[in-house]
């Protein structure tokens, strides 16, 4: 009897993690290809198949990641949940990608929407979409009573976001405890911070 073939190995997928593992090691710009290449335990060149450089994979790692995070923002304002629930879920779903992928969410912080380089300033439109989406929901809730009104949408997102990323950082340099009870306290907290701030006076 034949014996069976082994899976094809995805070698794209293969130097994409390797890279996500080698940016959080060393941050992105000490990385060089060779580095992305021996962690994946590929040849050089295959890099370059794949990518035309680190600028490239950096950019296809955010970009895979912030479509999953476009996508569950658009999944819960579409949702018949109230406000209230539907920025718990946005804030869940990023707390969730941080707590089962921390280096990828290290690398997306720390060397993207944080960067005031070339990268940060190549993705506003994506992060600036987030903005935006998570605004809606909060107009959304201000239209139907539920928010107060005199709050600008775009500020209550930028907040939201903002105290969520800071309690990423605060997991990434390790200045707070990351436990999984930590974790599903954050998910709560966040969310009551800003929406009781935003509750009708």
């Amino acid at each position: 009897m034949a014996k069976a073939a082994a899976p094809a190995v995805d070698k794209r997928r293969q130097i994409l993690d390797a890279a996500i593992r080698v940016f959080a090691r060393q941050g992105f710009h000490s990385t060089r290809v060779s580095d992305i290449a021996d962690e994946a335990g590929v040849a050089y060149g295959l890099v370059y198949h794949y990518f035309k450089s680190k600028d490239e994979v950096l950019n296809e790692l955010f970009s895979e990641r912030w479509s999953l995070l476009l996508a569950a923002i658009e999944e819960a304002d579409g949702s018949d949940l109230s406000p209230r629930a539907k920025l718990e879920v946005v804030a869940g779903f990023i707390v969730d990608s941080y707590r089962y992928d921390p280096e990828l969410m290290k690398v997306i912080i720390v060397e993207v929407t944080r960067a005031a380089n070339s990268f940060g300033r190549t993705h506003l439109p994506e992060i600036r979409g987030a903005y935006d989406s998570i605004g809606k929901i909060v107009a959304e809730g201000q239209a139907a009573g539920a928010f107060r009104g005199d709050v600008d949408p775009t500020f209550a997102s930028m907040s939201f976001y903002g105290a969520i990323e800071q309690l990423l950082s605060g997991w990434i340099f390790e200045l707070i405890p990351a436990s999984d009870a930590d974790f599903e306290q954050a998910r709560s907290l966040v969310v009551a911070t800003i929406c009781d701030g935003l509750e009708p006076r």
